[in-house]
């Protein structure tokens, strides 16, 4: 792990780290290849050299991009309990983040990357 991820993580508010560190750790499991970055002041994974998905820590949740209208299609039944805006999906932090969900929608991505 490079310093600026690491700042990052100790940037994320307090109140998110629990949920931020599980969101991240299903990202990795989903994509064990992928590597991490710093990049639009967010945490990144890089696959191939290419942008795979961001995660982010927040106040009020975490959140995960992008979400294209492809993965959003496949997935809006179990998409449809979360806030979602064009391309992010956001898991608020009063419930647990939906581990097995994330690696689904991370390994969608690496898949819309072989396209």
């Amino acid at each position: 792990m490079n310093a600026q991820v690491r700042q990052y993580i100790a940037s994320v508010p307090p109140g998110s780290r629990r949920a931020f560190r599980e969101l991240r750790a299903a990202v990795r499991a989903a994509a064990p290849r992928a590597e991490e970055c710093i990049s639009y002041g967010i945490l990144g994974f890089r696959l191939d050299g290419r942008i795979l998905v961001w995660c982010a820590g927040w106040k009020q949740h975490v959140s995960l991009y992008p979400m294209t209208a492809r993965i959003r299609r496949a997935h809006a039944a179990a998409l449809k309990q979360y806030e979602m805006s064009k391309g992010t999906v956001r898991f608020p932090l009063s419930a647990p983040v939906p581990v097995t969900l994330v690696r689904r929608l991370v390994k969608a991505r690496a898949g819309e990357m072989t396209l």
